[in-house]
């Protein structure tokens, strides 16, 4: 079972940076498939960004703007980041890491992400 905790998030004007971070530990999987996701206030769950053996896919609304890093594993142990800038009131939801993906389909589906992290609030103002 991997278990995920996530960390940074926070408030930031317009136009700002924060950066999100993610631990996913016991994830044998040799891909260590991963990916951020976000769920503002009264919205569906949608794809950020999904990493696949150092293969990134961005959605439009964050491509050019937000960027994804991983770590070589060790011990099953990878730590998974999200660089946001010149960030835009829109941007302004709760954050998820997730791991493991099962199934077919597109990766931006959330019902193919077998573990998730606890969430990270990001707020973007004005």
């Amino acid at each position: 079972q991997v278990q995920i905790v996530e960390s940074g998030g926070g408030s930031v004007q317009a136009g700002g940076s924060l950066r999100l971070s993610c631990t996913a530990a016991g994830y044998t999987y040799s891909s260590g498939t991963m990916a951020w996701f976000r769920q503002a206030p009264g919205k569906e769950r949608e794809g950020v960004v999904s990493i696949y053996t150092g293969i990134t896919y961005y959605s439009s609304a964050v491509k050019g703007r937000f960027t994804v890093s991983r770590n070589n594993p060790e011990n099953g142990v990878y730590v998974l980041f999200l660089e946001m800038n010149n960030m835009k009131i829109e941007d302004t939801a709760v954050y998820y890491c997730a791991a493991v993906i099962i199934g077919t389909g597109s990766w931006n589906s959330p019902d193919r992400w077998r573990s998730w992290g606890q969430g990270n609030k990001v707020n973007v103002s004005s």
